[in-house]
């Protein structure tokens, strides 16, 4: 939404961050390439998910860290763009708090903690098929020019 334009309706805010989900999908490569699917958007939140594959584990048998880290961050992504104004990451942290393995169906949920200006806070947890939470990454988002779709 443009900072000028006229506050949205809720059903007019969901169809929008739909919209903005679709198009935003259908450029990206790295989470279709990694077989990420979006499965819920709303503003300011999103759930995807992610089958591991036998391509993603290490040496140790567990996902590669940096793949789990991949499906948060692009969680993060949907639900800070869902307003249709650019959005990208200041920064992150995570916490890598249990293993998933080739097989796992992994859920990276995605809300909105605060929103100011062009500054925005956002907690995403990634949970196994169990519902067992295996990381919590906490984003910061900065709105930059532009609109998404």
């Amino acid at each position: 939404m443009q900072d000028d334009a006229l506050p949205l309706s809720p059903a007019e805010a969901q169809a929008l961050a739909e919209r903005v989900a679709a198009g935003m999908y259908a450029r990206d490569n790295a989470s279709q390439g990694l077989g990420i699917r979006l499965a819920r958007v709303a503003p300011g939140f999103a759930q995807l998910t992610m089958t591991v594959r036998a391509d993603m584990v290490n040496g140790h048998a567990i996902t590669h860290g940096g793949l789990v880290f991949t499906l948060a961050d692009s969680a993060f992504a949907y639900a800070c763009n869902s307003y249709n104004v650019n959005t990208v990451a200041a920064g992150c942290a995570i916490e890598f708090l249990a293993p998933s393995r080739e097989g796992d169906v992994l859920t990276a949920t995605a809300r909105e903690h605060t929103l100011v200006g062009r500054n925005g806070i956002y907690d995403v947890d990634v949970k196994n098929q169990k519902g067992e939470t295996i990381v919590l990454f906490r984003g910061k988002s900065t709105r930059i020019r532009g609109h998404v779709v």
